[in-house]
């Protein structure tokens, strides 16, 4: 019997490793209800990063929204690769994922101030109560789990000592805060490398590729809403509808397609060997980012047909080519040794990104990517059928 399958009033079990190759591995209702929680920190963030485009900050608001999504990013993860080795779903182990919840509710709080004035004081703390949570559920895992215990212990270790760096950094000059920042997210970056050296960890490839792929939903699900609140606020004023429509069409074609893109791909085939799975994992840094970016920049795209933004076209545009095709080159890149078909089907993704980053400077950029966007998906479903019929 796995350890999912255990009445959820169970007080407490040891925290031993799952099995990597456990039959019928899903997501827990934990998990979703802490992936809808971290929603409210990537949609502040991303409602931040709006607001400084729209004012004319666009490279202030992107260093930002860099910085801020990466502790986002990272607490996810760390969760996300803890759970799928350790989910034991006992009483303590949802109180620490209770924490871990409230910490990311506080990091949503200070998203915007760390954004827009560079105050990561609240962030900062909210990021400190879910690491240290983590380090309690690594240290539950060391006690029981023997033949781990080296990995656990070099986690808790590691974590708990970033985010002793983590404090001091607030007090120190502002005017060091972006090397204090790279120094200790290069820390946290190497604390698994360093980790899974010791003893691999029994994450599971199904329920991994399943995680990742809810939380690319939500993402993408969280930049059609704001989409669609811009494209009401326009509407409800009758300002420029027609504009406004063609954005609002060109948006829905694209997140359609990124949406296709990425649940054509058969990542638990991609994750298999622990280095590869390290690849695949941290090179979703830029999918999350880029795919909430897209809804921030097409909410300011209706604010720059509308009149409401310093934005020049071409600034406004590229705003929203830049993520896309980040998103189309970051897939294709960390898929492309399982794809399938014809070599011919390699180059789609590349030419497609190269193509939507030429219609920054064309009329309706928009619309003009979700058609180009359009195209791909169905050049790859072509290739694809080509591909097998050849073999």
């Amino acid at each position: 019997m796995s350890q999912s399958s255990h009445p959820s009033s169970v007080w407490y079990r040891p925290m031993l490793a799952r099995h990597a190759g456990e039959d019928h591995r899903t997501a827990s209702a934990l998990e979703l209800f802490f992936d809808l929680c971290f929603v409210a920190a990537v949609a502040q963030t991303s409602s931040a990063f709006e607001h400084e485009i729209g004012t004319g900050r666009a490279l202030h608001g992107l260093l930002g929204y860099a910085l801020v999504f990466f502790a986002i990013w990272w607490a996810w993860m760390n969760f996300t690769w803890f759970a799928s080795a350790y989910d034991t779903d006992d009483v303590p182990y949802r109180v620490l994922t209770l924490v871990q919840i409230t910490g990311a509710l506080v990091m949503a709080a200070g998203a915007a101030q760390a954004l827009e004035h560079g105050d990561f004081t609240v962030i900062t703390w909210g990021y400190v109560i879910m690491r240290l949570a983590m380090v309690t559920q690594w240290l539950r895992a060391a006690y029981t789990d023997r033949q781990r215990r080296g990995s656990a212990l070099r986690y808790a270790l590691g974590i708990l000592v970033l985010q002793i760096g983590w404090l001091v950094r607030l007090l120190l000059p502002h005017d060091t805060g972006l090397v204090s920042f790279a120094v200790l997210a290069v820390g946290e970056l190497a604390v698994p490398v360093w980790a899974e050296r010791a003893v691999g960890t029994t994450w599971h490839p199904q329920h991994i590729a399943e995680r990742y792929g809810l939380f690319t939903l939500i993402v993408l699900g969280e930049s059609v809403m704001a989409a669609g609140l811009a494209v009401r606020t326009a509407l409800d004023t009758h300002q420029e509808t027609g504009s406004v429509m063609a954005i609002a069409l060109g948006g829905v074609l694209t997140v359609f397609a990124l949406w296709w893109l990425y649940f054509a791909q058969d990542a638990p085939r991609r994750l298999r060997a622990q280095s590869t799975a390290m690849l695949w994992g941290y090179g979703h840094y830029a999918v999350f980012a880029s795919a909430a970016a897209v809804g921030a920049a097409l909410a300011v795209n209706v604010a720059h047909a509308t009149g409401h933004t310093a934005l020049t076209g071409v600034q406004a545009a590229a705003m929203y080519t830049v993520p896309v095709a980040l998103f189309i080159t970051c897939v294709w890149f960390l898929h492309r040794r399982a794809a399938q078909g014809s070599g011919k089907a390699g180059v789609v993704s590349p030419v497609a990104a190269l193509a939507v980053l030429a219609t920054t400077f064309v009329p309706c950029t928009v619309l003009c990517t979700g058609a180009i966007a359009s195209l791909m998906m169905g050049a790859h479903l072509f290739t694809a059928r080509r591909g097998r019929q050849e073999h």
